[in-house]
């Protein structure tokens, strides 16, 4: 029996808890947007670089265009860039670390190759194959070069494109999708395709965020006929998954939507010091690659339950262990765990455990590649590069095939150097000569600048940027390896 005052009481009380709960919701909304908004104020102002948004080709324009089409519109966004932020230039910004500076040793228009632009690479010779190389967020084609030296010198047609709003300034991936990176990456293919002609062996290459972009092509290719299918796929620190954070980054931005908290739009305002690449980054970056990763997700998700990821091209991946840019385990969880048994590889970059420098590693870094990987027999082949022994700055390969539990060791001809702990994120595809990021230079002045050897010694605050970024390794002493893998993987006949 229902008692008409009681049902009143129990409904005026869920009211008062609806009530109390919307307003709680939207207290801490506007905390939010208010802490926000006070963060983002206290940095530095926004200059040209952050607030001229080039005109790129959007994804429609990209799918209908050649890549001669794509060069013209790249040179218009670059003579953008210059009449709307190097030549306007004001004079308290003119000074040697900005590249926008015309005058700067670090400005890439004084270089004799620009390597911010798309870059077409022919060997000798007709062409044995093709591949096509993407570099990863906020980054260039600089990043790609050293990988598509190796594809040339094997007679392979080497093809880095530039991806819309990367190269020129930090503002335009404020405006950009992950579906003009996407269409960019099929004109890309469709070139190298051109250019090899039908039947020769086609690669992806991907490095971060461009490793995203290679898969997702990939699994496109499975199901779309237009589509070329790539024979190889060849991953460096690919970006399968990233912290949560970026969910909600898009919230992070929502006050700039008011001119006067436009800075809202930016995770972080840096000094613009490099010439390939991007300090500052803005909310829409961390977005758009969130949304990658998940649509990558659901489409790996998807194809595994149909079975169709057994038509997917081999993959080949090189990460390190430690990585505060992509998430390693999703890369093992999110992907490899997904594939069915053939021959896929991970290749994973232990820390440098060697005795003296084992006592300064963090307990989880320690354990880090026990909590990674499954126990063998896994359905794909891994090798661990690592110490011989705790004692040993020589590594060793620790392989263990597909579906075996049977572990070989081949000692390698490759040492951690004594200030090194572990690899990094940015660091895979630079070898230690890089004249940019390399730490023993081959040509240090070549860019103005030379990254990997600065080896900040003073105190707090002087330099423009933090003594963290610097302290970052930024060339892999292990590139050798990297190289004799993907020599090997040429020098083999393709299985398509």
């Amino acid at each position: 029996m229902c008692v008409p005052g009681k049902s009143r009481s129990w409904l005026r009380l869920f009211r008062r808890l609806a009530l109390f709960a919307t307003l709680s919701i939207l207290l801490a909304f506007v905390s939010f947007l208010a802490l926000r908004i006070w963060e983002s104020e206290r940095g530095p102002p926004l200059e040209a670089w952050h607030l001229f948004v080039p005109t790129e080709m959007t994804a429609a324009e990209i799918d209908h265009a050649d890549w001669a089409a794509y060069l013209t519109a790249e040179q218009r966004v670059f003579d953008e860039v210059r009449t709307n932020v190097v030549d306007k230039m004001p004079a308290d910004q003119e000074v040697p670390a900005n590249r926008y500076f015309s005058a700067s040793a670090v400005n890439p228009a004084r270089f004799a190759d620009d390597w911010n632009r798309s870059h077409l690479l022919l060997p000798a010779g007709s062409p044995k194959g093709a591949v096509v190389l993407l570099h990863g967020l906020t980054d260039s084609p600089y990043s790609m070069r050293h990988l598509a030296g190796i594809y040339v010198s094997h007679g392979y047609v080497a093809i880095i494109p530039r991806l819309p709003a990367h190269g020129t300034v930090p503002a335009a991936l404020t405006a950009v999708h992950w579906e003009d990176w996407m269409a960019a990456t099929r004109l890309a293919v469709r070139e190298a395709r051109r250019l090899s002609g039908p039947g020769r062996p086609l690669h992806i290459v991907g490095f971060s965020n461009g490793g995203a972009l290679a898969l997702k092509y990939a699994l496109d290719a499975n199901e779309d006929r237009a589509l070329a299918r790539p024979d190889r796929l060849i991953l460096l620190s690919p970006m399968i998954g990233i912290t949560s954070f970026a969910r909600y980054a898009g919230l992070a931005g929502l006050p700039a939507i008011l001119p006067a908290f436009a800075k809202a739009a930016w995770l972080s305002i840096l000094p613009e010091f490099i010439p390939f690449k991007y300090n500052s980054f803005p909310v829409n970056g961390a977005r758009q690659s969130y949304e990658v990763t998940q649509v990558l997700q659901a489409e790996l998700i998807r194809q595994a339950n149909a079975d169709e990821l057994r038509r997917l091209a081999p993959i080949l991946t090189f990460q390190s262990v430690v990585d505060s840019t992509v998430s390693t385990a999703a890369v093992i969880r999110n992907l490899y765990a997904l594939l069915p048994p053939g021959s896929n590889e991970l290749v994973l970059f232990d820390l440098n455990r060697s005795m003296q420098k084992s006592l300064f590693l963090n307990a989880d870094a320690n354990v880090a590649l026990d909590r990674l990987l499954p126990s063998p027999p896994r359905n794909f082949r891994t090798s661990i590069i690592t110490n011989a022994s705790p004692t040993d700055a020589e590594l060793v390969e620790r392989r263990i095939e597909a579906d075996s539990v049977e572990e070989t060791i081949r000692r390698l001809d490759l040492a951690y150097p004594q200030n090194v702990f572990s690899l990094s994120h940015v660091a895979l595809p630079f070898p230690v000569d890089d004249p940019l990021y390399g730490s023993t230079p081959a040509n240090p002045d070549e860019f103005g600048i030379n990254l990997g050897s600065i080896m900040p010694r003073g105190e707090r605050g002087v330099f423009v940027v933090s003594l963290d970024a610097l302290f970052r390794i930024t060339s892999n002493p292990l590139f050798p390896y990297v190289r004799d893998r993907i020599d090997a993987e040429l020098a083999q006949p393709s299985n398509r």
